[in-house]
């Protein structure tokens, strides 16, 4: 088993440095995508030896990122672990997603969120994630219980095949959507979540990230319809 691990950021200088520090104990190649970061993301990360840093001029979408990261890792590498910058994952957490590889077969392994119902986790959060959670069974997918964690593992190159349209956040609910459709297993791990320290950037906005849920939802479901129809 060859994995590497991607972090995609964008503005995450406060937290940045910590979440790289973090994961060296894998021992795993660290790829950084900045995605057109404006804050002081790149001159933190020049000072940062032993990783690799892929930057996109402006900012494109986490999705898109992720799939810059993937392109990378797959020169070398046969799993990606993703994890996001804001300091919300421990990266100790990486030992339970690559333990949770079984013998045969590769599945895509979301790492669940814990404690998402206490007080101190955003509300956004915990409504985005059980909204997400519905839609994303009604549109195909598989029936888990954290559709919005970006603490993955995925297999490559299987997930690049995913004929995934969504290049921002909507990347990740629209890939559990196509795996689901294919036969891809989707497992889940329990893993920690910090949402408290004042470093924590969140790029969510609750009106536009609705609406864009809403309108990639909306598609994928038309695409099932059809799929029905035409394969009655």
């Amino acid at each position: 088993m060859r994995a590497a691990i991607i972090i995609p950021t964008y503005n995450h200088a406060a937290s940045l440095t910590r979440v790289i520090t973090g994961c060296r104990s894998l021992q795993l190649p660290i790829i950084v995508v900045d995605d057109g970061s404006t804050d002081d993301t790149a001159t933190i990360l020049e000072k940062i030896r032993g990783i690799t840093v892929l930057r996109h001029e402006k900012n494109m979408g986490k999705g898109a990122a992720l799939l810059t990261g993937f392109g990378l890792a797959m020169q070398g590498s046969d799993w990606a672990i993703t994890l996001d910058a804001d300091g919300q994952h421990d990266p100790e957490d990486c030992h339970q997603l690559l333990a949770a590889i079984p013998p045969t077969g590769r599945p895509l392994i979301i790492g669940v969120r814990q404690g998402m119902q206490h007080n101190h986790v955003p509300w956004t959060s915990r409504f985005g994630r059980g909204f997400s959670n519905f839609w994303v069974r009604v549109s195909g997918g598989p029936r888990v219980s954290d559709s919005q964690s970006g603490f993955r593992l995925y297999p490559l190159p299987e997930v690049l095949k995913l004929p995934v349209i969504a290049q921002r956040y909507q990347y990740e609910v629209e890939v559990l959507v196509h795996a689901g459709m294919i036969g891809m297993p989707v497992l889940e791990i329990p893993v920690q979540v910090i949402y408290q320290g004042k470093e924590r950037v969140s790029h969510f906005r609750p009106v536009v990230d609705f609406l864009r849920n809403s309108a990639t939802f909306s598609r994928l479901i038309m695409t099932r319809i059809l799929h029905c129809l035409r394969n009655p």
